[in-house]
């Protein structure tokens, strides 16, 4: 079949920083101000994909969620779509999608999303099992790189997020590793 199999999640962050490790004089608990307000929150998609023969890829869009009424808070059944379409145009090929349960995954409308594309097959990961994605690997590689990380506004930290992500796209090897610490082979 020749087809890429991918590997499909979500993941949100907010302007909120993720704690890593902190020091402080005994007796002095370390104070971080945050200015984040309300529910403003930056929404990723992210695929990682891989082919026989060919350098694994990483692909992300992104989503500024305001907090809005009305403003979905995530992506949505076109969104995906949007995605999966700039997906098979980048990689150029078939596409054996694999991700969670997701409602948005399996809705009636995400359904005949996937139905008019004669060039991609989905598979549902197992419930519960987020171990057997490589893409949590990318969320977790990418909210350790952001860790401690105070941005001032929410197009900061989606800049540095998008500047991350960038830079593990340069960086084979790691979506190679996304997978094995799945327990899963390369193609």
């Amino acid at each position: 079949m020749g087809a890429w199999i991918c590997f499909v999640d979500e993941s949100g962050l907010t302007l909120r920083p993720a704690r890593a490790r902190t020091w402080a004089p005994r007796g002095q608990t370390p104070v971080v101000k945050v200015a984040g307000r309300g529910g403003r929150r930056l929404s990723v998609a992210g695929i990682v994909a891989y082919r026989a023969g060919r350098r694994p890829r990483i692909i992300y869009r992104t989503m500024l969620h305001r907090g809005r009424k009305g403003e979905p808070k995530g992506f949505t059944e076109q969104h995906f779509a949007a995605l999966l379409d700039a997906a098979h145009q980048h990689l150029d090929g078939p596409i054996v999608l694999v991700w969670d349960g997701l409602p948005a995954h399996k809705s009636a409308k995400m359904r005949a999303l996937i139905a008019a594309r004669p060039w991609l097959r989905v598979y549902q990961l197992p419930g519960y099992a987020p171990e057997l994605n490589p893409v949590e690997n990318l969320w977790s590689s990418l909210k350790r790189s952001m860790a401690n990380l105070v941005p001032g506004t929410i197009h900061d930290l989606l800049c540095t997020a998008k500047n991350r992500l960038k830079s593990m796209q340069y960086r084979p090897t790691l979506a190679l590793a996304f997978l094995t610490t799945s327990g899963l082979r390369p193609p």
